[in-house]
């Protein structure tokens, strides 16, 4: 019987640091992320929370999903980052102190888009930025360097900067049926079983190994 990765050890890869699972090294309850989601830095990776997840003041959170791979300095820019800009300053005088804090309502209820969301199976390319409030579906692949700024379809090809859709993966059709099967929330028995369908096997393959799939 093949025996599943363990989603709890923080360094999956004997001998190598550099690549941690970040469930379990995450701590902020502003942050969730799914099983064996990962991230690769050889400086420290254990860093994760405060060197790639900038001005993640809250409420609004960073959601990961399952089996997302994520390259060196991918970084996610939250709703803390914003200034006002409408009035002619966007310094914020009141974070300096001093009687200017007593202005501090100027900073509250700034406008934001909610919470940034990866869905499963998202491949980061080195360097990408992610700015608050996107959201990025099942499947896709964000290229090196790319600044995402809008949206990001299932199983869409991104890159650039501002990033721009440069394919998808598959068409619609098939995209629907990849949503359908959700490889992801099989047991991780089962996916273990199959690691090999679901990295190199067709969509029809992957339909047959599903474990709810008729079986003559």
């Amino acid at each position: 019987m093949p025996v599943p990765a363990d989603p709890t050890v923080l360094h999956p890869m004997p001998g190598q640091p550099r690549v941690v699972l970040l469930k379990p090294l995450v701590k902020s309850p502003l942050i969730e992320v799914g099983e064996y989601s990962y991230y690769d830095d050889p400086e420290d990776a254990t860093a994760f929370e405060t060197r790639n997840v900038l001005y993640h003041y809250g409420p609004e959170k960073l959601i990961i999903g399952r089996f997302c791979a994520l390259g060196t300095g991918v970084r996610f820019i939250m709703n803390g980052a914003n200034h006002r800009m409408d009035g002619p300053s966007t310094f914020p005088f009141p974070t300096m102190g001093g009687s200017w804090a007593d202005h501090f309502d100027l900073l509250t209820g700034l406008p934001g888009r909610g919470d940034t969301v990866v869905g499963h199976d998202v491949w980061f390319g080195h360097g990408a930025t992610v700015m608050p409030g996107v959201r990025i579906g099942h499947g896709a692949i964000i290229g090196t360097g790319a600044v995402v700024t809008g949206d990001v379809p299932d199983y869409g090809i991104v890159g650039g900067n501002p990033a721009r859709l440069i394919r998808t993966r598959y068409d619609e059709r098939d995209i629907a049926r990849l949503l359908a099967v959700a490889w992801w929330d099989w047991p991780v028995e089962h996916i273990t079983e199959q690691v090999r369908t679901i990295m190199s096997g067709s969509i029809a393959d992957l339909e047959a190994a599903a474990p709810d799939a008729p079986h003559l």
